[in-house]
């Protein structure tokens, strides 16, 4: 019989451990043993996989005996330490964090982008994008294929679960502060009503956009924006690619959101890019704003496809196409990517077993 691969899921209690297992439990059955593994505060708890409870153990080496494959979603400093354990235990590691992303012997997969990558892994380690360039990577690869990208001027609206469940209590709890008020039409009324506990934001989410998500990297430049830029020019094999982007926090819950201005080696025509968008895999193209169809976190939200509306070429310059973005940050942006680089993975075990 054939082998099937044995599973650990790291960090299985947090936010996008919730939703791996739920993908777990949608996708085809191709795992032996699936094993859930946190810190030892968590320890003891059960949680159902596939329908069948399984009790979480902590976090330490034993815990990776035995494991084909481990997910990791933790803190960066977490996977830093133990990522290399199960690596070195024999696991092949799937990992959700910034730790290794730009490690040049650590491959950054989106398996609709870049499958391949996925095979060579000389630490024993294989990076999940950030969600927020997960949100357009996949319509933006395929475009790529096509028309050859060469320049990238991108804006994102970052949905409050990007900085975990603190982020997620935060802008409910300011919005019970301001539902049902006239705030918002003087200047501070909004954060003298929200008060110093902004939660993970610098500033009060409800009723407001924040221009800042990460922290301060040079010149100006914030951690997120750099991720994106590094990790789109590493993706797609571009290590010159010349990338602008804007790291935007707005009052929505879940799914990042991306106005993205990609310009290309020659020519484009919106028909063509329609046709690519239309048949690109992990694609949802939703583009008819006379029929007021386009799409908005309210719609994509649970789903777990990059959407794409908007799609116009620049007015000024016929190289340049315009889109509009939306993708669930906790799916396809973290659990979902994850999973099917863990699925590439255990296709390869399989396949030698």
């Amino acid at each position: 019989m054939t082998r099937r691969p044995t599973l650990a899921v790291v960090g299985a209690t947090g936010a996008v451990g919730t939703v791996m297992l739920q993908i777990l439990s949608q996708h085809a059955d191709i795992w032996g043993e699936i094993r859930l593994i946190a810190s030892p505060r968590s320890a003891g708890r059960k949680l159902a996989v596939r329908g069948v409870e399984v009790e979480v153990a902590a976090l330490s080496e034993e815990a990776f005996d035995g494991v084909d494959i481990a997910m990791f979603d933790v803190p960066d400093e977490v996977a830093a330490q133990w990522a290399p354990i199960a690596a070195a235990k024999g696991a092949v590691v799937v990992d959700n964090s910034a730790a290794f992303r730009m490690d040049p012997e650590v491959p950054l997969v989106v398996p609709e982008v870049n499958p391949h990558a996925a095979r060579v892994r000389p630490r024993g380690i294989v990076s999940n994008p950030n969600c927020t360039t997960l949100s357009m990577i996949v319509a933006l690869g395929a475009l790529h294929a096509e028309f050859g990208l060469r320049e990238l001027v991108v804006s994102s609206y970052q949905a409050v679960s990007g900085a975990g469940r603190a982020g997620v209590d935060a802008l409910r709890r300011q919005t019970s502060l301001v539902a049902g008020t006239e705030l918002g039409n003087n200047p501070g009324d909004v954060r003298r009503a929200v008060g110093d506990d902004t939660g993970p934001f610098p500033e009060p989410v409800a009723l407001n956009v924040v221009p800042w998500v990460g922290s301060l990297a040079e010149d100006g430049w914030s951690s997120e924006e750099m991720k994106v830029r590094d990790e789109t020019r590493k993706i797609l094999g571009l290590p010159r690619l010349k990338v602008a982007v804007t790291c935007v926090r707005v009052p929505v819950v879940t799914t990042h959101s991306l106005t993205v201005h990609a310009r290309f080696q020659d020519e484009v025509t919106v028909d063509r890019a329609r046709e690519i968008l239309a048949t690109a895999p992990g694609v949802v193209l939703f583009d008819d704003p006379a029929a007021g169809e386009f799409p908005t976190p309210a719609d994509v939200v649970g789903t777990d496809p990059t959407w794409v509306g908007r799609v116009r070429r620049a007015l000024d310059d016929a190289t340049a196409l315009e889109l509009f973005v939306c993708g669930d940050n906790l799916r396809k942006g973290a659990a979902l990517n994850t999973a099917q680089i863990a699925e590439l993975v255990a296709a390869e075990i399989i396949r030698a077993s």
